[in-house]
């Protein structure tokens, strides 16, 4: 299983390298565009994808760090590097978020704003399409190899894609001759990046301080329940090593059963947490009843 688990970070590094690609392409396209065509909101959001780059590097880094084996100072493994990737990556895009929301808000109590080309409008659609289907390769990928920085990544690629709906509307408006549409879109593309950056930090510091969702302890609970030989469980915890879980739990047995007996339940109960849950790793505690 734990070869697996390489073989699924390896793949979750193509997902942060397609997202690399796709940042520095569009970035470059809406940054030259945006001041081609005077556009503020679309210069926002290419300030934003080349923050993204920095971003989806971090995870790329974390990604491969996950991979290094066990060693003396990191007897469990390196899988938080994974998670530790993802807040970074969270911090960098607040800081853009912040930078972006002062320059827009600064941008719309100066009062001078002049209508933006409508090929900006175009060019926030095209990389709207785009950031869309990356989201969704990632997505898939996250949800097949269960990767938190990867799904972060995918988070992060359909909040882009939204920016860019949010910055064709502002575009769009300021062609009606309310040019000030484009600048205050520009903030709402700011608001969107802090917002997208507090959802990711959030997931990631909940996985790090061992934080675990009290529905998926009962679907534990419940499965171990129906193992036979199992009397009850009178303590189950979890925690998060990167995108891998693993469980400590004290089952309840019959006080004569034999040793090898008790053994053999608690071998099941590892069994069915593994492959029910796809649980990473069981520490079954026997206690007499």
């Amino acid at each position: 299983m734990e070869q697996q688990r390489f073989n699924d970070l390896k793949l979750g590094e193509k997902g942060a390298i397609i997202s690399i690609i796709a940042y520095i392409c569009l970035s470059a396209i809406k940054l030259f565009i945006g001041y081609t065509a005077n556009s503020e909101a679309l210069r926002a959001d290419g300030l934003n994808n080349a923050t993204d780059i920095v971003a989806s590097i971090a995870v790329l880094i974390g990604l491969r760090l996950s991979q290094k084996p066990a060693d003396r100072d990191h007897p469990y493994g390196h899988w938080k590097a994974e998670t530790v990737a993802s807040l970074i990556a969270s911090f960098i895009m607040m800081a853009v978020g912040i930078q972006v929301l002062y320059g827009a808000i600064s941008s719309v109590f100066e009062g001078n704003h002049e209508s933006p080309d409508l090929i900006s409008a175009w060019t926030g659609i095209f990389c709207a399409m785009v950031m869309f289907m990356v989201y969704r390769y990632n997505k898939r990928l996250a949800t097949k190899i269960n990767s938190q920085a990867v799904m972060a990544a995918a988070k992060d690629n359909l909040s882009d894609a939204w920016v860019s709906i949010g910055t064709v509307v502002g575009i769009v408006g300021a062609q009606f001759h309310v040019p000030w549409l484009d600048p205050l879109t520009a903030v709402l593309v700011g608001f969107l990046i802090c917002k997208t950056a507090w959802d990711i930090f959030r997931d990631a510091s909940h996985h790090l301080t061992d934080g675990f969702d009290e529905n998926i302890i009962k679907s534990y609970k419940e499965t171990v329940r129906q193992v036979y030989g199992v009397k009850g469980v009178k303590d189950i915890r979890a925690r998060n090593y990167g995108s891998n879980t693993v469980v400590d739990i004290v089952i309840l047995v019959k006080s004569n059963l034999d040793i090898r007996v008790a053994h053999d339940i608690s071998d099941q109960v590892e069994h069915e947490l593994k492959e029910t849950h796809g649980v990473y790793d069981v520490h079954v505690h026997i206690e007499p009843n």
